[in-house]
């Protein structure tokens, strides 16, 4: 597995570029079924439109709303309940603990206090054939569609992921038949070859959302993309 850099956590304008930043933020800790946490610090990243931000306590409503929407779940085995949801909000905002990055909740600034997740989760722990330092993925309710929110936080992760932690590779991934989160990678850089599509291991076979592609990125090929001026939300 690759070694990874904790995130420094802080802000340079040439990390930052012209239309995003990062900052320091506390976070309300969530009750309930999850654990409770003392109020933290972490990285805010904010975009043009955006703010990926800790998780509070309101986000979980809507957010467990999203995750049995038939939509938003289309492209997942199975749709999650409330205990569930919660469960998965308080795994993305503790992951940001521990690894420095995670999943952030995002909130369109004087639009939407909260549309879902856009960030970075470490891959040290998964089953998968083949290796990388981190995953960037998203899950957005399916009224903030179409507005192209997705790319635009996501080429803000990607920037904190390699020039703030140091990954040295982002990958996502999702079923053959997820054209939308493709183009979505595609939108931000990432490529793929087919000779790495697989059969993800936590579906069942036979399930027609079993098989998977791969996309890749590299700090190094993020690096020239800055240096070509294609970093911007499409």
């Amino acid at each position: 597995m690759m070694g990874r850099r904790r995130a420094r956590f802080s802000f340079n304008e040439r990390a930052a570029g012209k239309w995003s930043s990062i900052s320091r933020a506390p976070i309300i800790s969530v009750d309930g079924t999850l654990p409770a946490r003392t109020m933290n610090t972490g990285p805010t990243l904010k975009t043009g439109r955006l703010t990926l931000r800790r998780w509070r306590e309101a986000d979980l409503e809507p957010f467990a709303a999203m995750n049995c929407d038939p939509a938003v779940m289309e492209f997942f085995p199975t749709m999650l309940d409330r205990d569930q949801s919660d469960a998965l909000a308080a795994r993305a905002d503790s992951s940001i603990d521990v690894d420095g990055y995670g999943l952030w909740a995002v909130e369109v600034k004087g639009v939407a206090p909260f549309i879902g997740f856009v960030g970075i989760r470490s891959l040290a722990a998964d089953t998968l054939p083949f290796v990388a330092d981190a995953e960037i993925g998203w899950r957005l309710a399916a009224e903030s569609w179409g507005q192209g929110y997705a790319p635009e936080a996501a080429l803000a992760v990607l920037r904190f992921g390699f020039e703030e932690c140091g990954l040295r590779e982002i990958v996502s991934f999702t079923s053959t038949v997820n054209e939308r989160s493709q183009r979505v990678m595609q939108k931000i850089g990432m490529h793929r070859d087919a000779a790495d599509d697989f059969d993800h291991p936590r579906v069942a076979a036979g399930h027609p959302l079993r098989r998977h592609v791969l996309y890749r990125l590299t700090a190094e090929e993020w690096r020239a993309s800055v240096g070509r001026g294609v970093d911007e939300p499409a």
